[in-house]
């Protein structure tokens, strides 16, 4: 490393260095002041010698002090800084809001977990708490609806605290119908409140809007204007239940949904539609989401720079008090 690099990363403003030699240079360069003429000269003793070297010592003194009080002001203009210990900077993620249809239709039995046949909801809850798992860094938030919607956990970094607000949440809990046009509404509403341009809901439903006020498709263009992503998830099964390789019949369980509006929502706002039929394929596509909504990793280690000017600068106050006040001897 040259010394103009050494003197960069020592000192923020390493040209006022360059002043150090001014004093000298002036003394150099300008004329001798005319006062200071030679005078009469007697002999003196010996004594009067002694006394006359004694005077020019404390005189040298006091000359060496303004020298490093000037040298110590040069310095301290210069900025002397110091590299601190490194500084992760924190992650910064998502906003990003699960909305999780309760209605009764949640209740139908027609997935699988582990070899067992469970109910929509239980089997929508173990994956969704698996990708809880993978998103550190975002602020998550719960909404649940059936005949209306409501937020059961607020946006929050804690994603424990989503998790267990997940596991309590049981179908019909909002109400047996669907309210997908409210749920997306009030979304979007909580969402809009959050100052992160990165702002995406994941709507998870097994039916057809059959309640609320608010038409899905309007509500998706009031998240297209909020900037808000929507990526919707169609869940559920085609009427029958995969056991040990049987496919057994379950009455009632392959109810229609509403693909077109849920593909609609998600082209409206740039999100993506997906369409999950068993437990696997909802693991794959949060799988998915994952891939198309990263989690922003922290960025590289930086050492921030520690300003060291005030000792150079109180040392150099110290000095010019001290050569002000210090004894100059007689003169020879």
């Amino acid at each position: 490393m040259s010394l103009l690099e050494t003197a960069q990363s020592l000192f923020a403003w390493p040209g006022w260095l360059l002043a150090l030699p001014l004093p000298w240079l002036a003394r150099r360069l300008l004329p001798p002041d005319e006062a200071q003429g030679a005078a009469l000269r007697i002999p003196l003793d010996e004594r009067i010698h002694a006394l006359a070297h004694t005077g020019s010592g404390r005189a040298q003194a006091g000359e060496t002090l303004k020298w490093l009080a000037w040298a110590l002001l040069c310095i301290a203009a210069a900025r002397p800084q110091q590299l601190g210990d490194p500084v992760q900077p924190p992650t910064q993620g998502r906003e990003l809001l699960l909305a999780l249809d309760l209605s009764g239709s949640m209740s139908e039995p027609d997935m699988a977990l582990g070899g067992q046949p469970v109910d929509r909801l239980t089997a929508a809850k173990a994956v969704i708490s698996d990708f809880l798992d993978r998103r550190e860094g975002d602020r998550v938030g719960l909404l649940v609806f059936g005949r209306r919607a409501y937020m059961l956990s607020p946006m929050t970094p804690d994603r424990q605290s989503v998790r267990e607000q997940l596991a309590d949440s049981v179908a019909g809990l909002a109400g047996q119908e669907t309210a997908i046009g409210d749920a997306l509404g009030l979304a979007v509403k909580r969402l809009s409140d959050q100052r992160s341009p990165q702002r995406v809901v994941v709507l998870l439903t097994d039916g057809v809007n059959t309640a609320g006020a608010l038409e899905p498709v309007r509500a998706a263009e009031l998240a297209r204007d909020a900037g808000v992503r929507v990526h919707t998830i169609a869940f559920g099964g085609d009427g029958s239940l995969s056991l040990f390789g049987f496919q057994l019949p379950m009455p009632g369980a392959g109810d229609d949904i509403d693909e077109t509006t849920l593909r609609t929502i998600a082209a409206r706002t740039g999100g993506r539609f997906f369409r999950a039929r068993d437990t696997a394929e909802l693991a794959q596509i949060y799988a998915e989401i994952d891939r198309l909504e990263p989690v922003r990793r922290p960025g590289p280690a930086v050492r921030p720079k520690i300003e060291r000017y005030p000792w150079p600068l109180a040392a150099a106050l110290a000095c010019g008090l001290l050569a002000l006040v210090w004894p100059r001897g007689r003169p020879a």
